[in-house]
C-alpha cells in the first residue's frame, strides 16, 4: 500500500472536482441534504457539476494560503483534504482542516489514517477540525478520536459547541509545532 498526499494544481484540479459529488453525496446521509430540482447537492439553482466546481476554484487561485491535497493509493485517486489558513480559518488556528475525504471503498484500510497525518505533517501549528456531533456520524467522530490521539500522543482538545458557521460540531484542536 503506497499512501501519497500531494497538492494539486489548475492542471489537475478536476481530479478533486470529480470526486467531490460522491463527498456531498456522502454528507447528504449525515445531514440530511437533499439535491436541488437539477440533481446537484446544493441549496441553490446550480444546474450543473461544472457551475458546481466553479465555486472551488479559489482552492486553486490562492496557493500559500489554501492547500488542496489529493490522496492517491497506488496512483489511485482515493480522495482528498482541502487545508485553509488565515484568513480562512476559525479564530485562534493557523490551520483549518476544512474538507477531508476518503472513497468508500477504500475506507476501513487505515488510507485515510496515513493520509490525514500525513496532511498534518506538512504543516506545523495549531490545527482546528470540526465534525458532526450526531448519531449518524458516529464513523467520523471515532475515526477523528482515533486519528488525534495516536498523531499527538492524546494531546488535543475536543468540545462539542456551535462553530464560527453556527452549526453545533464536534471541534478538535491541537498543536504540532515545535513552541
Amino acid at each position: 500500500m503506497n499512501i501519497t498526499v500531494t497538492l494539486t494544481d489548475s492542471t489537475t484540479k478536476f481530479i478533486i472536482n470529480n470526486i467531490y459529488p460522491l463527498y456531498l453525496h456522502d454528507l447528504s446521509e449525515i445531514w440530511g441534504n437533499l439535491p436541488n430540482k437539477f440533481g446537484v447537492y446544493e441549496d441553490n439553482e446550480t444546474q450543473t457539476l461544472l457551475e458546481q466546481n466553479k465555486v472551488f476554484d479559489i482552492w486553486w487561485e490562492k496557493p500559500g494560503v489554501l492547500y488542496p491535497y489529493l490522496i492517491k493509493e497506488d496512483e489511485i485517486p482515493v480522495g482528498f483534504a482541502l487545508v485553509a489558513t488565515p484568513p480562512y480559518t476559525p479564530p485562534g488556528c493557523e490551520f483549518y482542516l476544512n474538507e477531508f475525504f476518503v472513497l468508500r471503498p477504500f475506507r476501513g484500510k487505515g488510507i485515510a489514517e496515513i493520509a490525514a497525518k500525513e496532511v498534518f505533517k506538512l504543516h506545523l501549528g495549531h490545527w482546528e477540525l470540526q465534525t458532526n456531533p450526531t448519531a449518524t456520524n458516529r464513523r467520523a467522530q471515532h475515526f477523528w478520536r482515533k486519528t488525534l490521539k495516536d498523531y499527538t500522543g492524546c494531546n488535543y482538545q475536543e468540545e462539542c459547541r456551535k462553530s464560527f458557521d453556527d452549526e453545533l460540531k464536534i471541534i478538535f484542536n491541537f498543536h504540532n509545532g515545535l513552541s
